[in-house]
């Protein structure tokens, strides 16, 4: 079997900040008994909630334990050969160390997973692979990996992108599932409802209770052993590029270029200006328009058109290659709930577009 993920991230050895950490562990679990589900809607108790224990190890738990508040982790897989479908958006993903500790230390919300040059790993999240640089972040996948790997080969992972992770301190670490076998490599799912996903489930919450409260960390309250329910993660920057990568199928939403290194992801509402990391916030443009789109000479209508402004022959003396795109329809993810709010794009139309 591919060796397990490992959890990625970086860590400020000097501040030990792990405090700030562990709150979030704390409220994170809390507020997983009280939120909606993606779609909005409440999830009945009824309704299938899952967790996946992966096993990573402790040299990577002990980096990331003592770094101040991340946003984001990528948890790779090395060989790249298959995509993660054991969760659904929102569900919980479990850090499980390696014998001899053989201990759940945190985890994160379960956001998305896909297959990534290594290269765009790094360009995604940077830091957040847990390295200082793209070259160690090789090094260290290439322990892993079944064939070694060439100097400048651009190799594929898995990524598993998880929201909002947690670290455990010693004293709140959680034993495994009494059904956890040694040879489990990788990691294994469990039915949150149901035994022994729901004494997990219970073990998790009491570690989460441990773990101190920071000064800037108001304490949570929450029924005891209450309903585990599906979650909306709240997505990083890095997780925003790479989904709305893959919601456009890694094409322009105007031109169809599947160049992957000139493809941006832009949001309609800047982050800046109160916009979110959602992907109905996110168009996948090629990185001309998506410039170009930031600075108001061209943008999307409701109806999903393409405008663009004469400002540009004003401004530049120059833009029939751009001209020729005016009024062609952009290309939006299948999926209702993928593609651009209205809301996001009337803002654009409105408030950004040099009309």
């Amino acid at each position: 079997m591919e060796p397990a993920g490992v959890l990625l991230g970086s860590v400020d050895r000097e501040g030990m900040q792990a405090g700030a950490s562990f709150a979030v562990g704390h409220a994170m679990i809390l507020r997983l008994v009280a939120r909606t589900s993606p779609a909005g809607g409440r999830v009945s108790a009824s309704d299938p909630m899952k967790a996946y224990v992966g096993v990573t190890d402790y040299d990577w738990y002990e980096l990331l334990a003592t770094r101040s508040v991340l946003d984001e982790v990528n948890f790779w897989q090395p060989g790249g050969s298959r995509r993660f479908q054991a969760l659904d958006p929102g569900e919980l993903f479990l850090f499980k160390l390696h014998a001899p500790h053989n201990a759940i230390v945190g985890g994160g919300i379960f956001a998305h997973a896909t297959l990534l040059a290594v290269s765009r790993a790094w360009d995604a999240f940077g830091v957040g692979n847990g390295a200082e640089s793209l070259p160690e972040m090789r090094r260290r996948i290439e322990r892993y990996r079944k064939a070694p790997a060439q100097p400048h080969e651009d190799y594929t992972i898995g990524c598993i992108l998880l929201e909002q992770p947690f670290f455990l301190p010693r004293e709140a670490w959680a034993p495994p599932p009494p059904d956890w076998h040694p040879n489990v490599v990788q990691g294994k799912t469990y039915d949150l409802n149901a035994e022994p996903g729901r004494s997990l489930w219970r073990a998790v919450q009491d570690a989460a209770r441990v773990a101190p409260i920071g000064a800037d960390q108001p304490a949570v309250e929450s029924t005891r052993y209450g309903e585990p329910v599906l979650v909306r993660p709240r997505l990083g920057q890095g997780s925003f590029r790479v989904l709305v990568t893959d919601v456009y199928d890694r094409r322009c939403a105007v031109t169809g270029e599947r160049v992957l290194p000139v493809l941006e992801a832009a949001h309609i509402r800047p982050y800046a200006l109160g916009g979110e990391h959602r992907v109905d916030n996110g168009l996948l443009l090629r990185s001309d328009l998506h410039t170009l789109f930031d600075r108001g000479y061209v943008t999307v209508t409701p109806d999903f058109r393409l405008e663009v402004s004469r400002r540009i022959r004003q401004d530049w003396h120059n833009g029939n290659h751009y001209y020729g795109l005016h009024g062609q329809a952009v290309r939006v993810p299948p999926h209702p709930g993928d593609r651009p709010a209205e809301s996001f794009l009337r803002w654009h139309n409105e408030q950004a577009y040099l009309a």
